[in-house]
């Protein structure tokens, strides 16, 4: 009879041991989401404001008191907020001004990269700023002809600011920005 008890256990534990065994644990390699926003095509927009500039077919504009306006993205949940300011012999304020408001960043920026912009063409000239890291804003630039207009326009997300998470979008509205801003033509 212990003979049969022992038989027993060792059938069941075989039985056990042959079919626990799975296949090697592996981790699942890393993915990413996949974020497919529709290829920018860009319009003509212009209105009673002394400049005009190209904007995003995708995006919605909504204009804000005088010449101020708000450019949304929908699907990115993000705004651009442009503002426009008539220079009158405060060039150097307006200017500091939007340094300022991106210097404010700083805390949370990982950096902050400076791109001048210069048309004397069509007498644009301008900074293009993108602050890496978790800051609320990561584009942002102003332009002026340095006599009579000053425009300025930066980009929040309706998101905590989280660059890993908002880096696709970001990089789109990135290319929109520059586009608005190389595209802008004083009346």
């Amino acid at each position: 009879m212990l003979q049969k008890i022992i038989s027993f256990s060792l059938a069941i534990s075989a039985c056990f041991t042959l079919f626990s065994c799975k296949d090697d644990v592996v981790p699942k390699p890393s993915s990413y989401l996949r974020l497919d926003y529709p290829v920018a095509e860009y319009a003509h927009f212009e209105n009673a404001c002394p400049f005009t500039f190209d904007i995003n077919s995708n995006a919605v504009i909504k204009q804000k008191g005088d010449c101020n306006f708000e450019i949304n993205y929908p699907k990115m949940k993000a705004t651009v907020y442009l503002t426009y300011k008539p220079v009158n012999n405060n060039i150097n304020i307006l200017l500091r001004d939007a340094q300022k408001l991106t210097y404010e960043h700083v805390i949370k920026a990982d950096d902050i990269l400076e791109q001048p912009y210069l048309n004397p063409d069509k007498k644009v000239y301008g900074m293009f700023y993108q602050v890496g890291g978790n800051a609320a804003t990561n584009t942002q630039f102003y332009v002026t002809d340095s006599v009579k207009h000053f425009v300025a326009g930066s980009v929040y997300f309706y998101a905590k600011p989280n660059y890993d998470s908002i880096m696709p979008a970001a990089s789109y509205l990135k290319n929109d920005m520059q586009n608005l801003m190389e595209s802008l033509k004083w009346k």
